[in-house]
């Protein structure tokens, strides 16, 4: 007898499977906050060396600060002032507009910057200066933060896979909100991304575990709609996340504001159930039977009885050996199973890196930051919306091959375009995300389908790290610019090409039954 069996008789999309899926979309409202934080609270401002050491004595008179500007600071190729370098002397005749200053000294800033703060009045580029040299410990905010994810990702999966989905949620929420609040109070910058490190390792959990938890409970039917429902919640945030960072303007209270909904998620966690799959599976039977009948008597099914006996749950094959434990390395133990994990984690890895690669690129099309990270989020609704049919009509492996090749094509065309046309650039950019957007919307259901039962935790953990691996090196990516400007274009198009030819490999779970040992996997 199959789980699948058992789910049908006790309704397998009801009252019970919403109340599962709003609980999950409550507790991922939060994560694209925290995932794209970096874009605001790391913004870097308008911003020139402070030329109070030129104004000692005071030799800059009655000048303005325009015209202090102009004999402090040297201009650069396109006209603006230098972010960087300020002159060695103050140069007067420059107010003049009829000498050229290309042989005046320059020197680094002596006594720090001035931030642009019409925009933020506080971000940490200008807290701890993280500008000129010190622009890689900028992007470097990004990159620690989602290795703690990808630790985090793989902790958390085999944890989960241990205890059970529903305490390690608990777990992930608890200890993700005590650790993003304290980073708000750092008082240095290591100490900020130390504990950044640890605010991304431990919300990775509520990433792996709720999307699988409320896949477990649906039956196939339902499984694309509650899919694209729970990554909803991600577009949800995204949308909201841009109205608060807006509104909220001091990178401190930036992060306590949008950490602020865990601790609703934390409140209602009470009623989320534990999988019956994984009771099942490790031989909870009474747990079990428990919450499927919770679930039949909220679903209003009928004639349920007999499906829920204790011996009907035990003959439910989903054990290989009585009482083993699972790690992560039964993964790579078996052919197959070692093939599906290398496969899936390189096409993880290229779906990450595309997402992010482009979504962290908020300013580089020339126009309005908010306005970009809007369009970014407004443009995966009708694109999840599109997922839900296209997951049916042509079947999961195909809509994700066909998301990749466009989001590369997408990519390749923006490399064409002139700097000088940065609508068109933008246009491109928000139809590549979009693209993007669906490969991971794609992908999150996909891959918890092809893992068997066991392992389905560890797989999705070990996925999820390698995603975050990608993540990780996308802002180190865009950083590119500086060796030529279309080689983080050409990085990220190539990725999303290799992910398409990757996604062709694997194969098509449409209207399949979940596996449920790693013998099924082997048996394929």
């Amino acid at each position: 007898m199959k789980f699948e069996d058992v789910l049908a008789a006790v309704n397998g999309f009801g009252r019970f499977q919403i109340m599962v899926s709003v609980i999950s979309f409550i507790g991922r409202f939060t994560l694209p906050c925290h995932f794209f934080l970096n874009n605001f609270i790391a913004a870097i401002p308008s911003h020139h060396c402070d030329l109070s050491l030129l104004e000692d004595g005071g030799r800059y008179g009655n000048l303005t600060q325009a015209q202090k500007l102009v004999v402090g600071v040297p201009v650069r190729g396109d006209g603006s002032p230098d972010s960087c370098r300020m002159f060695l002397e103050p140069q007067y005749h420059l107010l003049m507009n009829s000498s050229n200053s290309s042989g005046a000294p320059t020197v680094p800033c002596q006594s720090g910057w001035v931030y642009d703060n019409s925009t933020f009045k506080t971000t940490l580029t200008s807290e701890w200066d993280l500008v000129c040299d010190q622009r890689g410990k900028n992007k470097a905010t990004a990159t620690i933060f989602f290795v703690g994810v990808m630790f985090g990702a793989l902790l958390f999966g085999s944890l989960s896979d241990k205890f059970g989905r529903r305490i390690m949620l608990l777990v992930s929420y608890v200890s993700g909100m005590l650790f993003a609040i304290a980073s708000a109070f750092s008082t240095s910058y290591v100490m900020f991304v130390v504990l950044r490190f640890f605010t991304g390792f431990c919300i990775t959990g509520i990433v792996i575990i709720s999307s699988v938890l409320t896949v477990e409970w649906v039956d196939i039917e339902h499984r694309k709609l509650i899919g694209v429902i729970d990554s909803l919640a991600w577009t949800f945030g995204s949308v909201i996340f841009v109205g608060l960072a807006y509104l909220v303007n001091e990178w401190r209270w930036l992060i306590v504001t949008v950490t602020a909904p865990v601790f609703f998620a934390i409140f209602i966690w009470r009623w989320m159930p534990e999988s019956a799959r994984w009771l099942i599976a490790n031989g909870q039977l009474e747990k079990a039977q428990t919450y499927l009948k919770r679930c039949a008597r909220m679903n209003r099914a009928d004639g349920f009885s007999e499906a829920l006996k204790m011996e009907t749950l035990a003959s439910i094959v989903v054990t290989e050996k009585k009482g083993r434990v699972y790690t992560y390395l039964d993964l790579i133990r078996t052919p197959n199973m070692r093939s599906l994990a290398s496969r899936t984690g390189i096409l993880w890895f290229c779906v990450a890196t595309t997402f992010y690669g482009i979504s962290f690129n908020i300013t580089g099309f020339g126009l309005n930051m908010y306005l970009t990270q809007l369009v970014y989020a407004l443009i995966e609704l009708p694109t999840k919306i599109s997922v839900y049919y296209l997951l049916d009509m042509i079947g999961r492996r195909s809509s994700m091959m066909g998301a990749m090749l466009m989001s590369g094509t997408c990519l390749g065309i923006n490399i064409l375009i002139p700097d000088d046309m940065s609508v068109a650039r933008t246009v491109v950019a928000v139809f590549g995300k979009a693209f993007s957007s669906a490969s991971f919307t794609i992908l999150i259901l996909y891959s918890s389908e092809l893992f068997p039962t066991v392992v389905r935790q560890n797989g999705m953990g070990f996925n999820s790290s390698m995603a975050r691996m990608g993540v990780a090196v996308s802002p180190l990516i865009l950083l590119l610019d500086e060796v030529w400007k279309h080689l983080p274009q050409v990085i990220l198009c190539s990725t999303a090409m290799l992910g398409a030819m990757v996604a062709r490999t694997l194969r098509e779970t449409r209207n399949r039954c979940l596996a449920e040992t790693i013998e099924d996997i082997e048996n394929l």
